[in-house]
C-alpha cells in the first residue's frame, strides 16, 4: 500500500505558549493526554449522547461515544499512515463543550445567550481547552498544540464565522497563528467522519435497546437488510442481542472500508501529494463514497423519525430544555452565590454559560430541583 505519511501531520508547529519538548512524548500525545486527564473529560460519563445521564447505566453517554469515535479515527488514520496521536486526540476532545442534555441543551443555552454573543458547542470545546481547564502555574487551559486547536476549530471544515469566533473566544487569542479559511488537516476529517460513524451505529443500537424501533423495522433500510440476511438463519430466540451487536460491527466495518477506499480516491483525483495541497483544497479529502452517502442520508433520516422525534425523547429533552432555561435565569439573578466574583468581571454572561454548560444531566437537574 501507498505510503501516505507525508500528508500527515507529524511534526507540531508549536503551542500558543512556548513549551519545551518533552524526551517520552510527542506533542500530540501530551495533547492526548491532557484531555484524557481535564475534568471536562470526566464530566463526560454523566452527559446525555441521547438518552438522559439518569435513563440507565447501558445507553452510551458523551464519553463512551468519544472513546468509540477515537478508536475508529485511529484504524483509519494508522491504515493511511497518518498521524492516529493526533487523531484520537481530535476525537476524544470533540464533545468537550457540550451542555447537558445534548443538543437540546445546547439549543436552550444558545436562547439564553442570544443577545450576548450566543452559544455554539464546537466553540465552547475551544474556551475549555484554552481557558477554563486550569492546572498550570504559567498558562491558561490546556495549551494544546497548534494542529489540535486547528482541528478543533474546523471539526466541519474551513472558519468563516469571525464574529461569532471573536465574540465567544477573541480573534486576538490566537495570535494570527491559526490559519481560518484553511482546509483543515487528514486527521481532523478523519476525526469529523468518524463522529458520524459512531453516532448512527450506536444510536441505532440504543435505539433497538431502548423499544423505540426493531431490527425488523431497521432492515427496512436496504443496508441493514443486506448486513441481516447474512445471519438470518443463525437467529434464535435468546440470541438476537448478539445479532444486532454484529450487524452494527459489519455496517461499521463496511462504513470504515469505504471512508479509507474513497479518501484513496480522492488524494489520486484532486492530486494531493502534500501537506500544503490539503490545506490549500476547497474539497473536503475524506468522506463518504457517493453510494454510502446516500446510505448515510436514509439512516440519519431514519433515526430522525424513530428515535429522535420520538415523544418519550422529545419529552425530555423539552425538560432539560426547561431546566437550563430557568438556571439560567436564576443564576443570572444572583451570580455571586454561584460563581467566584473574579469570574464575574469580564463578561458576567459568558461566565454563567460556561458553569452551565460545564454541568453534567444530574447536577443540573439536582440543582434545579433544590432551586424549584
Amino acid at each position: 500500500m501507498k505510503n501516505y505519511s507525508k500528508l500527515g501531520l507529524f511534526e507540531s508547529k508549536g503551542r500558543l505558549n512556548y513549551e519545551p519538548k518533552n524526551h517520552y512524548r510527542t506533542p500530540f500525545q501530551r495533547d492526548r493526554d491532557r484531555i484524557i486527564h481535564s475534568a471536562s473529560f470526566r464530566r463526560l460519563k454523566h452527559k446525555t449522547q441521547v438518552f438522559v445521564n439518569t435513563d440507565g447505566d447501558h445507553y452510551r453517554t458523551r464519553i463512551t461515544h468519544s472513546i468509540e469515535v477515537a478508536q475508529i479515527a485511529r484504524t483509519i488514520a494508522k491504515y493511511l499512515n497518518l498521524n492516529d496521536d493526533l487523531a484520537e486526540t481530535l476525537s476524544l476532545a470533540h464533545d468537550l463543550g457540550h451542555t447537558p442534555f445534548g443538543h437540546a441543551g445546547e439549543n436552550a443555552l444558545n436562547e439564553c445567550m442570544l443577545n450576548f454573543g450566543g452559544f455554539d458547542h464546537n466553540l465552547q470545546t475551544l474556551r475549555i481547552v484554552m481557558f477554563l481547564e486550569n492546572k498550570y502555574l504559567k498558562f491558561k487551559g490546556l495549551n494544546l498544540t497548534l494542529e489540535t486547536l486547528d482541528g478543533l476549530l474546523k471539526h466541519n471544515g474551513p472558519f468563516y464565522d469571525f464574529d461569532k469566533l471573536d465574540s465567544i473566544i477573541g480573534l486576538k487569542k490566537f495570535k494570527n497563528k491559526i490559519k481560518f479559511q484553511n482546509n483543515t488537516s487528514l486527521e481532523a476529517q478523519i476525526a469529523n467522519i468518524s463522529d458520524d460513524i459512531a453516532y448512527n451505529n450506536h444510536d441505532i443500537q440504543d435505539g433497538i435497546k431502548a423499544k423505540l424501533f426493531t431490527l425488523n423495522q431497521l432492515t427496512e433500510i436496504n443496508f441493514f437488510k443486506e448486513i441481516y440476511k447474512s445471519y438470518k438463519k443463525n437467529i434464535k430466540r435468546d440470541n438476537k442481542d448478539i445479532i444486532i451487536y454484529q450487524i452494527i460491527r459489519d455496517s461499521i466495518n463496511l462504513m470504515v472500508k469505504d471512508i479509507i477506499k474513497n479518501s484513496i480516491n480522492n488524494i489520486k483525483k484532486y492530486k494531493v501529494k502534500k501537506l500544503s495541497d490539503i490545506q490549500g483544497s476547497k474539497n473536503q479529502i475524506v468522506i463518504f463514497s457517493e453510494k454510502f452517502r446516500s446510505i448515510e442520508l436514509e439512516i440519519k433520516q431514519f433515526l430522525k423519525i424513530k428515535m429522535y422525534n420520538n415523544k418519550n425523547v422529545m419529552k425530555k429533552n423539552d425538560n432539560g430544555k426547561k431546566i437550563i432555561k430557568n438556571l439560567f435565569k436564576i443564576i443570572l439573578s444572583k451570580p455571586n452565590k454561584y460563581i467566584k466574583s473574579d469570574a464575574l468581571k469580564n463578561d458576567k454572561y459568558r461566565t454563567i454559560s460556561d458553569y452551565i454548560s460545564g454541568m453534567t444531566d444530574r447536577f443540573a437537574i439536582q440543582l434545579y430541583k433544590s432551586l424549584k
